[in-house]
């Protein structure tokens, strides 16, 4: 997969990129996709998991006017380019990326997302 530059996305995947860096660790439920872009409606849910056991420096790129995201991003951009529209259920979120989505897939070409 080519470079891709915070610059490139539109500004609702960088805002998403941005919440996700600034929850650095937690859940989003509920998001909201329409036309591939994510949107947080009314009823998407975040939900910050906070350790006590110690500090967690933010992103390094949270600063950073632009800058090469990274595979997590890429793939998820990716998925959202064919999923369209619908809701993902859930993504977690560690060291401010997403790691893992849960979605529906009623349709078949779904299951062979990136």
């Amino acid at each position: 997969m080519a470079e891709l530059r915070f610059s490139d996305l539109s500004p609702a995947r960088q805002e998403f990129i941005r919440r996700c860096q600034r929850l650095d660790r937690g859940t989003i439920r509920g998001l909201e996709v329409r036309g591939g872009e994510p949107v947080f409606g009314a009823k998407t849910e975040v939900l910050k998991d906070l350790k006590l056991d110690g500090d967690e420096a933010p992103r390094p790129e949270q600063d950073l006017t632009d800058f090469v995201v990274s595979k997590e991003i890429r793939r998820l951009v990716s998925m959202l380019d064919v999923l369209q529209n619908g809701i993902i259920e859930q993504i977690e979120v560690r060291a401010g990326l997403p790691r893992r989505v849960i979605f529906k897939a009623a349709d078949p070409a779904h299951r062979k997302l990136p």
